[in-house]
């Protein structure tokens, strides 16, 4: 747009409108192919992250739009560094979570997935996904995310799939992924096995009962105490510590079962916790952990008696076909009756549930694909402990990820569900013999016999576990590939470190060689602003695309940015007002500087006065500062040391003390609009990656360099603080004069002088005459010269004071009443604020924030008394 047309459309525009900019803005970054980088050199040279991918079922939510933003912050800083950047970007097919929302939609059409087969299932899964797959796709987008879009992936996609049943046929080579009978989490809810990363523990009340077991000798019995009597039909034997003298004679002996008459060994075990209940232990191989362990332990024999329905089997005789729960209060009937129940009581305990499907984990043995994580859990722990992959903040989180993995257990990698990745396994019933091949076998190699595929999935974290190489074409040896891996750095919540972090670094490293990034920043935990944790279904969620609808997408950016921190942090609608009036700030000193600034002047430091000097000098600081900042992954500091800069010293003050020159007709302004320029310039460039929408909307107003547009501020150069352009001497010039206005500011009101009217004073201090016209005109003052009259307050700055003389807006008497008041009412509150902290109850037993709080305010108290005082 020529220059003075362009001048004219930001006349019109006198407010920042985002819901206007953002999308016009995004589609121009789009088009300009500024998000896609050509896969050339290797890593070294480039800077990649890899996305964690959002559900293909999602939709977007605070903790993706807190994760997104820090991403992009990054990915936009090191484009602008001049690094061929990638930011890997794709969606998770979500195996559970998608199969329920197509078996959601089919029981709507009266039909199941078992009706319609499993081939017709998979296509209307993928049918469901080309409908709904792009809807958190374009919310990303509406945050400004400057991913590779042009390379998407999907977990499912035809070259992912050959990633993953290569990595399982790998691994099933080495003996690592192995088939077994073997305790699991089962969950009833979704009739699959899921990990122990995917249970969560919920606080139940059940009760403990005690119950006799008739000895097998024929007299007397053994107690044992269970929350859970229905599992008793399984039981294969009694376990007791073999410290315990109460039982150390029945060591050996057998009881009977109630109920079922089966006889069952007592044996003595370390496992058994004597002070738990009776300290006599049922043991169930079939439907406890702890059981499982022990039973094979001792070669017990494993029985079950709840089905994968969550329903009693045939093994449970009468009981058959009923519910688990249902069973129980059966039970607890039948012993009553013989006098079985000798005693009864509340118990409350953590109980495991799905996180899936919300239903009580039954702990089931089941015949199912494992994976040994002990040899790949070896060089994981490794490149942590050498700092080959290093953990922001590095505490607590290293000794989380360590202590995992130094007591990591067998993955059940497979799951009983249609939608993912089958498992690339083919059985022969003839032979017996079991195939696993990255491509499907015709027949049997054994005995030429039909195969038959095994029908469950992968879980899909092991997918996810390929996400930082498989997304770059591996196992083919790709120009992405050597481009932009090992990605730089991860970043995610605490919640996934076991189910995603960790196994990236086992599967990277086992398979590239190398671990799949030198960072993991581990973010904040956003709740809601009551503290609890944001939920629809508890009505405390916080919909980031309604508040970037109401404030904009900068706004949103910012506030998450700088709300953030090592901590969980409780949302906050102020930060992100903070960013919605920094935005608009930016807009109108923005308008000021462009619509005042010799338009055919080039952007250039061009100091005049010490201001200039000191603005230019802080500039160059604010972008050391920031890039440190951003780089550290301090996001919150670098979010608040940019508003703090453009705020406070640029417009507050800069802007405040350039105003005189900038609206003086006569004066020629062609160094003072090449010092603003570059000012406004260089805050637009710092503030992109927090705030790209509106910095890339101000950024296409500017004048053009040299006769020619400028190219995107996405892909303009970053700045390199500039030495020579730092400047002590004018820093700390302006500095005194920034806080003696400050000073007087605050003392006009002590005295009660109206806000508006210019008072008298004497300036009693060295070193300030070169800006001695600034102060009075920022302070309201008229320097008059000293002719000895008493002042009517001392102001003290570094080299002196400044003194407020009595006039006809100022009185003597009433100024004096005034400070003595001001005095007395800040002595009250030091003396309140002492005996408070004096007070060893409140501070033993306050919060330590609110304690510090307390201490803070007493600080405060006290330098304003002294500064009354001088």
């Amino acid at each position: 747009m020529p220059g003075r047309d362009r001048l004219a459309a930001l006349q019109e525009r006198t407010r920042y409108e985002p819901a206007a900019v953002e999308p016009r803005i995004f589609a121009a970054w789009q088009e300009s192919g500024v998000f896609a980088a050509e896969a050339k050199g290797d890593s070294a040279d480039n800077y990649s992250i890899a996305i964690p991918p959002p559900n293909v079922t999602g939709a977007l939510h605070m903790g993706h739009a807190l994760n997104h933003t820090i991403q992009d912050a990054l990915i936009r800083l090191r484009r602008m560094q001049g690094r061929r950047t990638r930011w890997i970007f794709g969606t998770d097919h979500a195996g559970i979570a998608t199969q329920v929302q197509v078996e959601k939609r089919l029981a709507k059409e009266d039909t199941t997935r078992g009706q319609i087969g499993r081939e017709a299932f998979i296509e209307r899964v993928w049918e469901w996904r080309e409908e709904f797959g792009s809807t958190i796709v374009e919310q990303v987008k509406a945050l400004g995310v400057s991913a590779d879009y042009e390379n998407e992936r999907f977990t499912m996609d035809e070259g992912y799939a050959r990633a993953v049943a290569h990595v399982f046929t790998r691994l099933f080579d080495k003996g690592v992924i192995y088939r077994d009978n073997y305790m699991v989490n089962w969950d009833p809810g979704t009739r699959s096995a899921i990990s122990d990363l995917e249970v969560e523990q919920r606080s139940v009340e059940d009760h403990m009962y005690e119950i006799d077991y008739p000895l097998a000798a024929g007299s007397g019995s053994i107690t044992i105490a269970t929350v859970r009597p229905e599992t008793m039909l399984a039981d294969v034997a009694i376990a007791v510590h073999p410290d315990d003298e109460r039982y150390t004679l029945l060591i050996g002996e057998e009881a009977v079962l109630p109920l079922i008459g089966r006889r069952l060994p007592i044996i003595a075990d370390d496992h058994v916790d004597p002070s738990f209940g009776t300290g006599a232990l049922k043991i169930t191989p079939g439907h406890d952990p702890n059981d499982f362990e022990i039973g094979r332990k001792h070669g017990l024999p494993e029985l079950g008696v709840i089905g994968e329905d969550g329903c009693m089997t045939a093994a449970a005789g009468v009981f058959e076909g009923m519910t688990a729960d249902d069973t129980r209060t059966a039970v607890v009937s039948a012993l009553r009756d013989e006098g079985l129940i000798s005693a009864e009581r509340p118990y409350v305990h953590d109980v495991p549930h799905s996180h899936r499907s919300g239903m009580r984990i039954e702990p089931l043995i089941s015949l199912q694909w494992f994976c040994d994580m002990t040899e790949l859990a070896k060089p994981a722990i490794e490149a942590v402990r050498s700092g080959a992959v290093t953990f922001h903040p590095a505490k607590p989180w290293t000794k989380v990820y360590l202590d995992w993995l130094e007591n990591i257990r067998p993955w059940c990698v497979s799951r009983q569900l249609w939608w993912g990745h089958q498992l690339p396994v083919w059985y022969c019933e003839p032979c017996e013999e079991t195939i696993v091949s990255e491509t499907a076998p015709e027949r049997c190699g054994e005995c030429g016999g039909e195969l038959r595929r095994d029908p469950d999935v992968l879980d899909t974290w092991f997918s996810s576990a390929l996400w930082p190489f498989a997304t770059l074409g591996w196992p083919e040896q790709t120009d992405a590939l050597r481009a932009f891996y090992p990605t730089d750095v991860l970043s995610t919540a605490r919640d996934i470190i076991f189910l995603w972090v960790a196994r990236m670094v086992m599967m990277g490293i086992e398979f590239t060689g190398e671990p799949p990034f030198a960072d993991v920043n581990i973010h904040s935990v956003i709740q809601a602003p009551d503290g609890r944790r944001m939920s629809k279904s508890l009505g405390t969620g916080i919909d980031p695309l309604g508040v970037i609808a109401e404030h904009g997408a900068d706004a949103l950016r910012f506030g998450l940015m700088a709300m953030s921190s090592s901590q969980d942090v409780r949302f906050s609608a102020e930060k992100v007002k903070q960013g919605e009036d920094l935005a608009n700030k930016l807009w109108n000193a923005s308008r000021l500087i462009l619509l005042r600034a010799d338009p055919d002047v080039a952007a250039a430091p061009r100091p005049e006065t010490v201001e200039d000097r000191w603005i230019l000098s802080r500039l160059e600081r604010t972008t050391g500062r920031v890039t440190e900042l951003l780089e550290a992954y301090d996001f919150s500091h670098a979010a608040l040391e940019l508003y703090a800069s453009f705020w406070s010293e640029v417009c507050d003050w800069y802007l405040e003390l350039a105003k005189p020159r900038l609206y003086d007709e006569q004066a020629d302004h062609a160094a003072l609009s090449a010092t603003l320029l570059h000012v406004l310039e260089r805050m637009l460039t710092v503030l992109h990656p927090v705030m790209p929408f509106v910095t890339e909307e101000i950024w296409g107003f500017l004048p053009p360099r040299a006769g020619s547009e400028r190219p995107q501020l996405a892909s303009e150069p970053w700045p390199t603080a500039n030495p020579a352009l730092l400047d002590d001497v004018a820093e700390q010039r302006v500095g005194r004069a920034l806080n003696a206005i400050g000073a007087i500011r605050s003392h006009r009101g002590e005295i009660g002088a109206p806000i508006g009217a210019v008072l008298q004073a004497r300036l009693a201090a060295e070193g300030y005459d070169e800006l001695a016209g600034q102060i009075a005109r920022l302070a309201r003052l008229e320097f008059v010269d000293p002719d000895g009259t008493e002042p009517v307050a001392s102001i003290g700055i570094p080299g002196g004071a400044i003194e407020l003389l009595a006039s006809e807006v100022v009185d003597a008497e009433e100024a004096g009443a005034a400070l003595a008041a001001r005095r007395n009412q800040l002595e009250a509150e030091v003396a309140r604020a002492e005996g408070k902290l004096a007070n060893s109850g409140f501070v033993e037993q306050a919060p330590a924030a609110v304690v510090e709080v307390e201490r803070e305010k007493l600080a405060e108290y006290r330098r304003q008394l002294a500064d009354l005082d001088d």
